[in-house]
């Protein structure tokens, strides 16, 4: 029989140590001390508030060890963040100094004579979405918040359907989930409010969509993966540099593009995004990333370079059709985690940002009234609607709908959206969860001929870019990855898909094993950067993602 779980009370819960829970920590210590300075001064009525109890909670082995972006920050969102801590300014890499749209064939690139409004990024800044949480967690401290890493939070805690707090993963389990010598039982975090801010396909946000109806009415949350290499090359290079690009290595019917930055230290950035609602099952987005390196274009940036460090990230591009309800008795859910990003302008840090600043205003009015139930909290949607953040997101509301149905008629509603407000052809336009996308196997012509041999300079393989991500499990605990149905995987997915697990997985966690007795699937989840890609895209929705052990996963510095 297990013990009875320690609890820790706080007032308020943070699960995530992203750019949008950090803000809303931040700004809700702000709002506090400019309230009762007012209050004491005379220049508001009521009572002081007691200095609430703030804890954020992330999983990663440091706080900015799962921060991985692209990065091109508009500074909105922090500009309002800061406007309180006089001397502060986010760790950017430098503005933006040249920006460019290239249209890429096999064989050539294009720089288009005109940069489209929304990747005109003057007036932006490249920088580390790592270092920009690491600042922010500090910052967080100095403030009198709580900030604890490697505290994974497994589930919610509910009473009735009101959240509660969050429980902690154990850790010390071996591979049965038997004790080990060095157990510990994760704790049970008790709070008045709780703020999701996991993240993309959060696992708490996840569970109260699922239990309390979050996204009843909504479109379906379409995603992305980005991957990405930084490469150090002799140099010298200016920060600053901004390009993106459109066509190859994709053909016209998949959804995606790659980019180039100039970093500080002569480190470049090359990265690829790839929409999560391909068609064939044999897409591998790692694969594509070093296919993208080829081109004489890319090439020319880091050839000589060295590699040195690689992440991968889902992204939700949904946009504001697919945002769930915000909040729920004791909940509001902020950042990536509720769909805050923006996939024409490729941002959602500002959003991130902004939508953690609402929260915080929220939660203050819940601490005034002592009331954190919905009818209180449902503010944070009135605030969110009233935003510019709202404003932004409404004017592309259709904008990857579109695209759904391949490039060209992608572009062709974007130009009606963009001279309509966001509206096109159909407001709101359909869209299909992305896993639905996928195809049969047998309904595929031969697969990609022209990806690159790889010769472990240019072009590398997973397992190298893996080490790149300094990533690292302990063995010995219950694996993250549930497969529900293995029935399914070796049989039905074999014959009908052809196991799309071992492509669509950056980092070849997913292996099928070819014996005499049969297949068999081998889970090699050590390698697993956090991606989510596998919890998205199986196309029948049996694996499942769940939080390892603290401190498990990546450990980004420069991503």
């Amino acid at each position: 029989m297990n013990p009875a779980r320690e609890k820790l009370e706080v007032d308020v819960l943070f699960v995530g140590a992203g750019p949008a829970s950090l803000a809303c920590a931040l700004h809700l210590t702000q709002l506090i001390r400019r309230h009762n300075d007012a209050i004491e001064q005379g220049r508001l009525s009521g009572n002081v508030l007691e200095t609430p109890s703030l804890l954020v909670i992330e999983k990663g082995r440091e706080i900015g060890s799962h921060g991985f972006s692209g990065a091109i920050v508009d500074p909105r969102g922090f500009n309002e963040l800061l406007e309180s801590f006089e001397g502060e300014q986010p760790p950017y890499d430098g503005p933006v100094i040249d920006d460019a749209l290239y249209l890429l064939s096999k064989d050539g690139s294009f720089r288009s004579p005109l940069t489209p409004p929304p990747l005109n990024n003057h007036g932006h800044f490249v920088a580390s979405l790592g270092k920009i949480v690491r600042w922010m967690g500090a910052l967080c401290e100095k403030q009198g918040v709580d900030v604890f890493p490697e505290f994974p939070a497994a589930e919610l805690i509910f009473a009735g359907e009101r959240v509660v707090g969050a429980r902690i993963g154990d850790k010390g389990r071996d591979k049965e989930g038997e004790p080990k010598a060095n157990f510990e039982q994760g704790l049970d975090v008790q709070a008045k409010i709780t703020v999701l801010g996991e993240g993309p396909r959060g696992t708490l946000t996840l569970q109260a969509q699922r239990r309390l109806r979050l996204d009843d009415g909504r479109q379906p949350q379409i995603y992305a993966v980005g991957t990405k290499e930084v490469w150090e090359v002799p140099g010298p290079i200016e920060p600053g540099r901004v390009y993106h690009t459109l066509g190859y290595p994709l053909g016209t019917r998949d959804f995606g593009g790659g980019f180039v930055y100039t970093f500080k230290g002569n480190l470049i950035h090359v990265g690829f995004v790839l929409g999560l609602d391909y068609a064939d099952p044999r897409t591998d987005s790692h694969r594509l990333l070093q296919q993208f390196k080829t081109h004489s274009f890319v090439r020319s940036f880091i050839e000589g370079g060295k590699l040195v460090a690689y992440g991968a990230k889902a992204i939700p591009e949904g946009g504001y059709y697919a945002m769930p309800q915000l909040y729920a008795d004791g909940l509001l859910v902020v950042g990536d985690s509720a769909g805050f990003l923006n996939a024409q302008r490729l941002k959602g840090i500002h959003l991130g940002v902004k939508s953690g600043m609402l929260a915080a205003e929220t939660i203050l009015e819940s601490l005034i009234k002592g009331d954190s139930s919905a009818a209180v909290l449902q503010s944070y949607g009135r605030r969110f609607e009233q935003s510019w953040a709202r404003q932004e997101l409404w004017k592309v509301r259709n904008f990857r709908q579109s695209f759904q149905r391949g490039f060209w008629r992608g572009m062709a509603h974007a130009a009606a959206q963009f001279v309509t407000g966001g509206r096109g052809l159909f407001d709101p336009m359909p869209i299909r969860a992305g896993h639905a996308m996928m195809e049969r196997f047998a309904h595929r012509s031969p697969g990609h001929s022209d990806f690159p041999v790889l010769d472990g300079k240019l072009t590398v393989d997973k397992l190298t870019d893996v080490y790149h991500s300094d990533t690292a499990h302990e063995d010995n605990q219950p694996c993250h990855l549930k497969v529900l149905d293995l029935d399914i995987c070796i049989n039905r997915c074999t014959h009908e898909y052809g196991n799309p697990c071992q492509h669509f997985c950056p980092a070849q966690v997913y292996e099928i094993l070819k014996l005499d007795e049969g297949n068999r699937l081998q889970l090699n989840f050590t390698n697993c950067v956090h991606c989510k890609t596998c919890d998205i895209m199986d196309p029948y929705q049996i694996i499942v993602w769940t939080p390892p052990e603290g401190g498990g996963g990546p450990n980004y510095r420069n991503l």
